[in-house]
């Protein structure tokens, strides 16, 4: 069995050569919750939909839970849950689920207990004999999360899936995808919300104007510009001019008591230690030295700006 639920190769899903995602060569680990970034309009929702055979890729090639796309055995053991959906309104939330369950093909005791359990879990007990025309958009976005799992799916794919709901629903959202992880699915999450991506994801990819940029890891993606911050006695003028080349920015954060707060980006984290060698040659007194963590937004930012500039070399 492959260590990967989903698998491109050089997948392109283009509108008469324009927009769409263009080239992306993915690897999904099996049993992670896989971040899917991007700004709106960048390709996400293409890519997923692509992957579920709602839309032939223009080229390319991609292999999900063994199969290739497009194949009913390929969709089989998936759920799905889109940005932008519709349910028939005169339908209850039990109807809708009665349906997803005989489309699954559970039946009998097994629909009847499934379509209990996953009521209750998404928060939607006493509620799911209303009418679907009375549910709020949060309501809406329970009962599409229970119609995705209905089926006990390998891997769910959650396009923006937090989007109509509040703090307490967004809370309880990432306690579902964190057990679905924990009962050995992979859940693939497309989201603009990175600081609900940091809490949950094991890995991430970033795509910008359809082209993928990097992925992995999120925490060895925000390493990408090491920075410290170091508190030291009043700067004599000139004392970064003529640094070493390890230091690539020096910003002052604040100043009191007779001390400076400095934020420095080196190129390594190796390079702190001679970073530090270096001011205190200066005769800098160094009070104290904090390793600064990067967010997950910082590091976007970073890949994002970056790619960029190689698409403005490109045109230029």
């Amino acid at each position: 069995m492959s260590n990967y639920v989903l698998e491109t190769w050089e997948l392109s899903k283009q509108y008469n050569g324009q927009a769409g995602c263009r080239n992306i060569t993915l690897q999904v680990p099996r049993g992670s919750v896989f971040g899917f970034l991007g700004q709106n309009g960048a390709g996400k929702s293409t890519f997923v939909r692509t992957m579920m055979g709602l839309l032939k890729p223009s080229s390319g090639k991609a292999v999900m839970l063994g199969h290739p796309i497009g194949s009913v055995e390929s969709r089989r053991r998936v759920g799905y849950l889109p940005e932008l959906f519709r349910y028939p309104d005169w339908l209850t939330g039990r109807q809708l689920l009665e349906a997803h369950a005989d489309l699954s093909g559970l039946y009998g005791q097994e629909r009847k207990a499934a379509i209990h359990r996953l009521i209750d879990r998404v928060g939607l007990t006493g509620r799911a004999d209303e009418k679907i025309r009375g549910y709020s958009k949060g309501m809406q976005q329970r009962i599409g999360l229970a119609c995705a799992l209905i089926s006990d799916p390998e891997l769910v794919f959650l396009d923006e899936p937090t989007s109509a709901l509040d703090p307490i629903g967004r809370r309880e959202v990432r306690e579902l995808i964190v057990e679905l992880r924990n009962q050995g699915k992979t859940v693939f999450l497309n989201s603009h919300l990175l600081s609900e991506v940091e809490s949950i994801c094991d890995y991430v990819a970033i795509i910008h104007r359809g082209e993928l940029v990097v992925q992995g890891d999120w925490r060895k993606l925000t390493e990408v510009q090491p920075q410290v911050e170091i508190v030291l006695e009043l700067v004599p003028d000139g004392m970064w001019e003529g640094m070493p080349d390890i230091v690539l920015h020096a910003e002052r954060l604040s100043q009191r008591e007779g001390t400076e707060s400095w934020l420095v980006t080196v190129k390594d984290q190796n390079n702190v230690p001679a970073l530090i060698q270096a001011l205190v040659a200066r005769g800098a007194a160094i009070h104290e030295v904090i390793r600064k963590r990067q967010s997950l937004e910082d590091a976007f930012l970073y890949w994002v700006n970056r790619k960029e500039r190689e698409l403005s070399c490109g045109r230029s």
